[in-house]
């Protein structure tokens, strides 16, 4: 089957014919239908996701239709499913409390094992996928399995999110932008922030409150204007101090902070401004992926029409395109996201 291959950090990956995979006995193969290109591939592309090492199939987001099923999955061949991107055991104290997404035994097609920049992928612990809606598009349900489940949890599950409160989102790009998507639908008044004004354009497009350039200096002063005190809830996107510190200091006393970004490699330690922490009352919250078992509320959603992620995706790409979308993670990126639907060119 062919496949994208890394090689070498920070260079093209390499289209390969790689084996078929072997069917887990506890999971299934897919046909891969579409895979998104997300940051976090990015991350182990240039060499500073501790745990992605040359010879990896880098995609983790993906859905596809089964063709082959092990003697103990859960699906059957021919069904249409969609995955998160953390595999859980299920059995596990942190799966049976409903907290899949710590789980200590959890499997990362994607970043140990193969994953789905290739035209097959094998998925161990199938209990974790979800039925593919005959309504949501493959292409938009790719994007699904990081960037809007982990938003939708960080938005619903820890920060709690309500109606009618103050949202800042800092950092626009795919999990930025799934997160003011799905914040509106909740209710919420959303600020954006990033460096790219056709992003800001974009996002304000889809019926967002207000957005901040953050070329043009003080953001958290800005967005404390704007919203008459400081936003209820901050998302920090990018996972680098600077966006981490604006999002602390944009919030109101007793706001909450979902750090929802990646700190890996040269950011995963940093300096914060833990006194605007400790004045405010604020709330720290760290946030991962999301349980398998919400993925019905928010597919649900999607599918009753209460929120369109279609706005998300920017392009479709074939496999061999895969290496351009990881370059341009280099620098400011363009609106929306790409999706890999083409894996024969």
């Amino acid at each position: 089957m062919r496949a994208a291959v890394l090689r070498e950090y920070n260079a093209d990956l390499s289209i390969e014919d790689v084996p078929y995979p072997v069917c887990p006995d506890n999971g299934v193969i897919l046909r891969v239908i579409a895979c998104g290109v997300c940051r976090s591939d990015w991350h182990g592309w240039v060499g500073e996701h501790p745990r992605v090492k040359p010879g990896q199939i880098g995609g983790h987001e993906y859905c596809g239709e089964v063709v082959e099923a092990g003697p103990q999955a859960t699906w059957s061949v021919g069904d249409r499913l969609v995955a998160p991107f953390i595999l859980a055991c299920g059995t596990c104290p942190s799966c049976q409390s409903g907290n899949q997404n710590t789980c200590p035994n959890q499997r990362l097609p994607g970043f140990i094992e193969p994953g789905a920049f290739a035209e097959y992928v094998a998925v161990p612990f199938d209990h974790n996928l979800a039925r593919l809606p005959e309504a949501l598009s493959p292409t938009v349900a790719a994007g699904l399995g990081c960037r809007v489940t982990t938003s939708w949890h960080a938005l619903t599950g820890r920060a709690a999110v309500q109606a009618g409160e103050w949202v800042a989102i800092h950092g626009t790009g795919g999990i930025g932008l799934s997160a003011a998507i799905l914040a509106r639908a909740l209710g919420a008044k959303v600020i954006v922030v990033d460096v790219v004004q056709d992003k800001l354009d974009h996002a304000m497009g889809l019926g967002m409150q207000g957005c901040v350039n953050a070329k043009d200096g003080d953001v958290a002063a800005r967005i404390k204007d704007l919203t008459g005190g400081g936003a209820h809830v901050s998302i920090e996107a990018l996972g680098i101090p600077e966006t981490v510190n604006a999002s602390l200091e944009c919030l109101r006393p007793l706001g909450r902070h979902v750090q929802v970004g990646m700190p890996v490699g040269h950011t995963a330690r940093m300096e914060i401004n833990m006194s605007t922490v400790y004045l405010g009352n604020l709330a720290l919250y760290g946030t991962r992926g999301m349980p398998s078992w919400r993925y019905p509320s928010l597919l649900e959603m999607i599918t009753d029409g209460a929120v369109d992620m279609s706005p998300l995706i920017a392009r479709e790409i074939a496999l061999s395109g895969t290496s351009a979308e990881l370059r341009a993670f280099n620098g400011p990126t363009p609106p929306g996201v790409a999706v890999i639907t083409d894996f024969q060119s």
